[in-house]
């Protein structure tokens, strides 16, 4: 039985995730390397649910519960009693396998640890523990609150049980689970990212403007948000970083990021976060 989940990372993903664990009455550590970072989290948490306060999806008293499961945290020791513990931090494959190695030492040895990679290798991730069978790959779109698909992933060692406990804890979240195998960008974002990659690849040979290749895919495919705008809302370093696992994991051209996206990145041009991608923010 999970009651108590462990999420490391209180940036965009984390703090999101800790909301809606917090939200289907877990108990939640949320952890990060300073209490910058977790004040900034915790006040993301608060002006997401306060919006569903003005709403009248929840009340102010629920509100408050909600924020009172959430115990921020700078010591990632402070997640030894969690049930289950998801990862959410930057898309870096040494720097996931060093936390899931010190977590690994951490948590009781039937607790089952997660990631919430959107690309990298859930059975090279897992490698780095002692638990590869109690490893597993729990992708949650952005943003986390209002989005309803969790890609649940596979690796080679992952147990029957593990993906069925997991398959639990999203249904109990408000989500629904959709279970692949491990593989480069799973599916979400082997066919996302080539697809937002050759939109850029559009605009770097003047085929079209931003505006007109968005508004070409909003209005002739009923895209809610156009691929360069949706890049911009991801993070133009994160869907680099996502090309770039699929470009080494498949040893494929036509997976080459854009040298747009690179200059982009390079300029620290990253999209809404930084106030400019392939539009002004």
């Amino acid at each position: 039985m999970i009651n108590a989940i462990g999420v490391i990372g209180a940036g965009t993903m984390g703090n999101g995730i800790a909301q809606v664990a917090a939200r289907a009455g877990l108990s939640v550590v949320m952890h990060d390397v300073n209490d910058e970072l977790l004040r900034k989290g915790m006040s993301a948490i608060d002006r997401s649910l306060q919006r569903d306060v003005e709403k009248q999806r929840i009340t102010v008293e629920e509100k408050r519960q909600i924020v009172s499961r959430i115990t921020p945290s700078t010591e990632l020791t402070d997640v030894r009693n969690a049930d289950f513990v998801v990862e959410a931090i930057t898309e870096n494959i040494a720097v996931k396998s060093d936390l899931f190695a010190r977590l690994d030492r951490i948590v009781r040895d039937e607790v089952i640890l997660a990631s919430n990679t959107s690309s990298i290798s859930i059975t090279k991730l897992a490698a780095a523990t002692s638990r590869a069978d109690r490893f597993i790959g729990m992708h949650f779109m952005n943003p986390v609150p209002v989005m309803r698909l969790v890609e649940v992933i596979r690796g080679i060692a992952t147990s029957d049980e593990t993906c069925s406990t997991t398959r639990e804890l999203v249904l109990a979240m408000g989500k629904t689970a959709i279970e692949v195998n491990d593989s480069p960008g799973f599916v979400s974002n082997r066919v996302l990212m080539p697809m937002i990659n050759e939109a850029i690849f559009s605009l770097y040979e003047g085929v079209g403007s931003a505006e007109a290749i968005d508004q070409i895919m909003k209005l002739g495919m009923n895209h809610p948000m156009g691929p360069l705008q949706l890049a911009d809302f991801i993070g133009l370093d994160v869907c680099l970083a996502i090309m770039n696992v699929l470009y080494d994991g498949f040893n494929d051209s036509k997976y080459r990021p854009c040298p747009l996206l690179r200059k982009y990145v390079d300029a620290g041009w990253l999209g809404r976060k930084s106030g400019k991608g392939f539009y002004e923010y």
